[in-house]
Order: C-alpha cells, then structure tokens, then sequence
C-alpha cells in the first residue's frame, strides 16, 4: 500500500491516544506523523514525544515535531515542521543535521521558492477547505499543486479539511501525502483506526 498519510496529532493527547496510534499505524499507510501541541510546556511536550517516538520507530513512520528544532533534537525525531511564523529554516536545517524540515507555504508560490531556496525538505500547502483544527487558515486552491507538481522537485503535502470525499482530487492535483487530523482524531462516526482506512 502506498503511504500517502501525513498524520497530524490531535489538539489534546489522552490517555487511550497511544493505543489507537498503534492500530492506527497499523493500516500501513502513513508516512509522517506530526506532534502538534500548541498548548503544553516543554517538559510536557518532551515527555509525549517520547512515548510517541517508541510507536513511530516500530511502525517505520517518521515522526516530526511542529515548530520546535530543539525538542526535535532531544529526541530525536526525524524532523520538524515550521510554520512562516516559526524561524529560520537555514538554521533548522544547520541545526537539525540531515533532518527534515518541512515548511508551510499557504498559497504563495513566492513563500515556496522561498522554502526551495532555503532547502526545505518537504512543502505544505493549505487550507483546501475548512479546517476544525485551524478554523483561520488561510485559503489554498488546487491551482497551486498544480503549479507545485510542475515546478518542485521536493515532496508536496496538501492541507486543510481533507476527508475521504475530497482527498482524490488533492493527489490527482499534485499533492504527494495528505495531511490529515479532523477526520482522524475527532470524527462522531468513526474510530480513528476505522477512519484511516479511508484511504488508499
């Protein structure tokens, strides 16, 4: 099966969150799993990771830590991800050794030759649609993978409310992996390791 899931964590980590990542890993179709926690202290952050760590290696899928270079490093993780906000890639990447990092490019092809330019590894593009994990994300069209597709040779990741209607679309537009976390984490309907099999 072809990997095309770029998981992101949800906003909160429970205690049963660690079991549903080993069954959801299980599915075998997930690339990266990024550690998003906007809201916890370092110590907090650190310790998670660690836990989460374990479950990446043992399932092949890299790990990546939103924003963070330094807990990146502590644990070594196989990356981080930085937002246009976060700081400098060239340092990330000096600092990261032969890391990841991936960088957020929202619609801009500008902020994208910006990121080719200072080596990032992989490029994210979004919101392709409404988002509950980032209600204010600023819009993407598909016009930009297609753009991204012809013009990049990194890998693409599409972003933004992507579910199992919408998501076919997005990869024929250009897009490498899907990001994915909503639909995942916090869906009514289906169990985490239901959903991803959603995707193929």
């Amino acid at each position: 099966m072809r990997k095309l899931v770029y998981l992101i964590s949800p906003n909160k980590i429970q205690s049963d969150f660690y079991n549903h990542l080993e069954k959801v890993f299980s599915v075998k179709n997930i690339k990266f799993f990024q550690l998003r926690l906007k809201n916890s202290n370092k110590n907090k952050l650190i310790k998670i990771a660690k836990k989460i760590r374990k479950i990446t290696k043992k399932h092949n899928v890299k790990l990546i830590i939103n924003d963070s270079p330094s807990i990146s490093k502590i644990i070594n993780a196989d990356g981080c991800h930085l937002g246009q906000n976060d700081g400098s890639v060239i340092f990330a990447k000096k600092f990261l050794k032969k890391k990841i990092v991936g960088v957020t490019c929202h619609n801009s092809k500008l902020l994208a030759k910006i990121a080719i330019r200072n080596k990032a590894d992989y490029l994210a593009f979004g919101s392709f649609n409404k988002s509950k994990l980032k209600p204010n994300a600023k819009k993407a069209n598909l016009n930009i993978l297609r753009w991204a597709k012809k013009n990049i040779k990194k890998p693409i990741i599409a972003i933004g409310g992507i579910n199992n209607l919408n998501y076919k679309k997005i990869l024929k537009s250009g897009a490498k992996y899907i990001a994915l976390s909503s639909f995942i984490w916090d869906n009514p309907k289906l169990k985490p390791e239901i959903a991803i099999k959603k995707f193929k």
